[in-house]
C-alpha cells in the first residue's frame, strides 16, 4: 500500500473527534468556494464543484453549509478570497512531500509548512523537485459494507477504472484523471454510496521505514493535516501495519 492509501487507513483508524470534525469541514468549506469561483455555482455543470458537494454531503456537513459556501464562491455572499498553491519538499530519510493548500496568506503558510517540515527533520523544496514522482488518478472511497467487492468490480471497470483495491477497511477504485465523474455515476447507479472522491497523487515509487522512521513521517503527515490551510497530503512512504495500528490507538 503506498504513502496516500496507508494515511487514508490511520486516518479512518484514529476516528473523527470533534476536533477532527470542525478542521474536516474547514477544509471542505474552503473547496466548496473556490470550486463555485472557477467553474460557476450549478453542480450540474461544474463537475469539481459537484464533487466537493459529494464529498461535504458525504462527511455529513449540513445542506446550509453547502449552499453558503457555494454563494460565497459565486460571490452572491461576501467571503474571503483564497488562493491555491502546492508545495513540494522532503521528510525524513528523504521522503517525498507534496501539500496542496487554499490560503488567504501565502506567506503565512508558506512560513508554518516550512516550520512543519523543518521541527520534524524534513525541508520545503522548489517546484518542480518531488512532482514528477507521482502521477494524478482518480480516487473513489468506499466504506466496506456499503458494497461488495465483485459489484464494484463490475461497475466501475465496466466504468473504465484502472483499478479496485483492499485496503483494510474500506476499498479504493482507481481511475485516470478524466475517469472520475464517469465512475462516480456508474458507482451511483448501482446504489453505492462512496465516503469520498477527487483527484489524488499516487507515488511510482516508495520508500519503505520502519520502528522510529516510520513513526516520524506519520507524525510529519499528521502536522501538515492539521494545519487548517492544507487540503490534501502526499508522500510516497510505505510503513508497517502495526506502527498504523499504534498511531491509530492515540
Amino acid at each position: 500500500m503506498s504513502g496516500h492509501s496507508k494515511w487514508s487507513t490511520i486516518k479512518r483508524k484514529k476516528g473523527k473527534a470533534d476536533q477532527e470534525r470542525g478542521r474536516l469541514f474547514t477544509k471542505l468549506i474552503r473547496e466548496l468556494v473556490v470550486s463555485a469561483r472557477e467553474g460557476g455555482g450549478d453542480p450540474v455543470s461544474n463537475p469539481r464543484l459537484r464533487t466537493a458537494v459529494d464529498n461535504a454531503r458525504g462527511s455529513n456537513m449540513p445542506a446550509a453549509n453547502i449552499d453558503k459556501a457555494i454563494k460565497r464562491g459565486t460571490g452572491e455572499l461576501p467571503g474571503v478570497t483564497y488562493e491555491a498553491v502546492t508545495y513540494e519538499g522532503y521528510g525524513p530519510q528523504g521522503v517525498a512531500i507534496m501539500v496542496e493548500v487554499l490560503t488567504d496568506n501565502k506567506n503565512r503558510t508558506t512560513a508554518e509548512i516550512r516550520h512543519i517540515l523543518a521541527k520534524h527533520g524534513g525541508n520545503l523544496g522548489e517546484v518542480g523537485c518531488v512532482s514528477w514522482m507521482f502521477h494524478q488518478k482518480g480516487s473513489v472511497i468506499v466504506e466496506k459494507g456499503k458494497a461488495t467487492v465483485d459489484d464494484l468490480m463490475v461497475a466501475a471497470l465496466d466504468a473504465g477504472a484502472e483499478d479496485v483495491r483492499d485496503e483494510g477497511d474500506f476499498f479504493e477504485v482507481v481511475t485516470g484523471p478524466g475517469g472520475l465523474e464517469q465512475v462516480k455515476e456508474a458507482l451511483s447507479k448501482i446504489g453505492v454510496e462512496f465516503t469520498s472522491a477527487g483527484l489524488t497523487r499516487e507515488p511510482q515509487t516508495v520508500i519503505k521505514l520502519e520502528g522510529k522512521h516510520a513513526e516520524q513521517i506519520l507524525r510529519v503527515m499528521d502536522a501538515l493535516e492539521d494545519n487548517d490551510d492544507v487540503q490534501k497530503v502526499y508522500s510516497n512512504f510505505d510503513v508497517p501495519d502495526d506502527v498504523i495500528d499504534k498511531l491509530g490507538k492515540e
